[in-house]
């Protein structure tokens, strides 16, 4: 997995969510420049463009990195429209508000601009003791029941170490839906200059250098 290449390959808009803290963004740039970087919340969002193979071939995941705060969370929604897929992160280590995640995942699938959507949950920081496994996550968020409508998987990670950063997001690229469908597209160049055009105009701000 690298950074965008020709720009003949595929794009999909990729959601990263989870609660603040989860370990978006630390898990995001260290899997893009493979470095452990020191973070403070994110109050916006990030966007990086990471790129993944599938069976048709290679795809540029645009991935959107919101934060996780109470106050950004009901502003989530307005990054709904156009994505092809989810990436929910968890904080495994933190049993006291793995609750808390649940009820904003599910929250969130039910929005009608993500329906089918394929979603991969990371179970980032299982480099702690006594960290949740893939397996408890699973049965605690009742995946099977939540997730009945689309395609889903639980990758366990740590964001320290990188393991399982790459199964994830590859893990993504090979749910979404094949290039003919809707929500992948030709790359183009002012794709995300537009969107955040939109988003200002909502009252988003982004911060770009304050990753979570």
């Amino acid at each position: 997995m690298g950074q965008r290449g020709s720009a003949l390959q595929q794009e999909a808009r990729v959601l990263l969510l989870g609660l603040d803290s989860a370990g978006k963004s630390t898990l995001l740039y260290k899997l893009k420049y493979n470095e452990s970087v020191v973070t403070v919340p994110t109050i916006g969002f990030n966007v990086e463009m990471l790129e993944a193979r599938r069976k048709q071939g290679k795809v540029d995941l645009t991935v959107w990195d919101v934060g996780g705060q109470r106050n950004m969370r009901p502003h989530w929604r307005s990054f709904h429209q156009d994505t092809a897929g989810l990436v929910f992160v968890v904080d495994s280590s933190d049993r006291g508000r793995l609750d808390e995640a649940r009820r904003e995942l599910e929250k969130t699938l039910r929005s009608e601009l993500l329906r089918g959507r394929p979603v991969v949950i990371l179970a980032n920081k299982q480099d702690v003791d006594g960290a949740v496994t893939a397996t408890e996550i699973t049965e605690l968020f009742n995946l099977k029941n939540m997730c009945s409508s689309r395609d889903w998987f639980v990758q366990p990670c740590s964001a320290v170490t990188g393991t399982g950063l790459q199964e994830g997001f590859q893990r993504v690229a090979h749910l979404l839906k094949y290039p003919s469908e809707d929500n992948i597209m030709p790359y183009h160049s002012h794709s995300i200059s537009n969107t955040v055009n939109y988003l200002r105009s909502k009252s988003v701000i982004s911060t770009g250098n304050s990753p979570d």
